[in-house]
């Protein structure tokens, strides 16, 4: 599998911000760093808008010791890494309800400003979100994916005329974030990974929260990778680093907002008391994971379990990455009872349709596979929509009404870019 040029993979976030930028006054392109925000938004440079970086560390001074100032001669412009001055913030409301033009200030950002009260509050109205994941597998085949449309109106997902190509493993391991994929050696994407995660806790973590303790944030990760995809135990993880579970909660808060790290809610509902209300814990990228749990090609050779928690944390984010570009406003989950069915991922949308994604490594899929999606169906009642085993093999298969085994590639292979 060759490394990859990112520069030339059009992003399907592009089309959101330029439609944002024609009606709205400020857009936020928000995102992990090293994903593809800056090319993204360098492509809107053509309309003579100014770009700066406030990585550069003469614009930085500027913007936070003079918010205003810094402001004032700009009339359109992209400002880049705007976490690093949030200060900024408050004066771009100031200048935009003088002047209501839209596209007038295009940002990015490396953190998830918008959980800080004082800033959504700030910008409400006034901005809209549009976020960036590392890319996703429908992007890098260049299609756009019809999954979500198929699984919420409950019809069988469309199997790709190749449907495997015996590149699953190498997918998983390369995740999606640009320089991985450059990255053909596995030692090379490990390197990258432990001099990312270096430059996120040095830098970023400073501009967003005043933690004591940055030495821990490191061995935090490598601790919450070996809990990816297991329920959340907040004292267990603060207790094997000697963080009390406050502490460890406010520390897994400052990696969910730098984008690396997202908790995944239980779906509750009225029908059922007996639901666990216990969050799931995943990584957002899985070449970023496997680096850090240290899994390489020939260990997956020797083992393939290894490859469970990695691959259910690569189809969460390809999931998350198609919930992103939705036309729907959709929210994921993941189900648990007290009896212990389990859901992978449950996708609800605005209209309370749910559909749930059970996600199995082997080609074969069995009837007892469908356990947990069967509870499911029967507490979401008449809002259930479909459940999906999606397995490494090559055929969709029917289970009964509403229930499919499909192959892992429907979520990205189902119609070519552009047709």
């Amino acid at each position: 599998m060759p490394a990859i040029d990112d520069s030339l993979i059009p992003r399907h976030a592009t089309r959101q911000v330029a439609i944002a930028l024609a009606d709205t006054p400020v857009v936020m392109v928000n995102g992990p760093r090293q994903c593809g925000k800056t090319t993204l938004v360098r492509g809107f440079a053509l309309d003579g808008r100014r770009y700066i970086s406030l990585d550069d560390e003469t614009a930085l001074t500027a913007a936070r010791d003079d918010p205003a100032g810094f402001l004032r001669p700009l009339d359109r412009a992209t400002l880049d890494e705007v976490q690093r001055a949030p200060e900024l913030l408050r004066a771009i409301k100031l200048s935009v309800d003088q002047d209501r033009r839209p596209g007038r200030f295009l940002l990015t950002g490396s953190a998830d400003l918008l959980s800080l009260p004082t800033v959504s509050d700030s910008l409400a109205g006034r901005m809209e979100v549009v976020t960036l994941l590392p890319l996703s597998q429908a992007e890098l085949h260049r299609t756009a994916s019809r999954f979500m449309d198929q699984a919420f109106s409950g019809k069988a997902p469309e199997a790709p005329a190749a449907a495997t190509d015996g590149r699953l493993v190498q997918r998983i391991l390369r995740g999606g974030y640009p320089e991985m994929l450059r990255r053909a050696d596995p030692a090379r994407r490990r390197n990258w990974a432990r001099d990312y995660i270096a430059a996120i806790v040095q830098r970023d973590v400073r501009d967003i929260s005043s933690i004591e303790r940055l030495d821990v944030l490191p061995r935090l990760l490598r601790i919450l990778a070996q809990h990816s995809g297991q329920l959340t135990n907040f004292t267990q993880l603060g207790g094997q680093i000697g963080l009390d579970e406050k502490t460890a909660r406010k520390y897994l808060g400052v990696v969910e907002q730098l984008f690396l790290v997202r908790r995944l809610e239980p779906w509750h509902s009225i029908r059922l008391s007996r639901l666990v209300k216990t969050p799931k814990l995943h990584f957002l990228d899985s070449g970023l994971l496997a680096a850090l749990l240290g899994v390489t090609p020939e260990r997956v050779a020797g083992d393939r379990t290894v490859l469970g928690v990695l691959l259910e944390t690569f189809v969460f984010t390809e999931v998350l990455k198609l919930a992103t570009v939705s036309e729907r406003q959709i929210a994921l989950y993941h189900y648990r009872d007290k009896d212990k069915n389990e859901v992978d991922i449950v996708i609800e949308d605005e209209a309370g349709g749910v559909v749930g994604l059970e996600i199995k490594a082997s080609a074969t899929v069995r009837p007892a596979d469908f356990a947990g999606l069967r509870k499911l169906a029967a507490a979401a009642g008449r809002n259930f929509r479909s459940g999906v085993v999606l397995h490494d093999g090559d055929a969709v298969i029917g289970f009964g009404e509403h229930l499919f085994a499909a192959p892992l590639s429907c979520l990205w292979r189902s119609e070519p870019r552009g047709t």
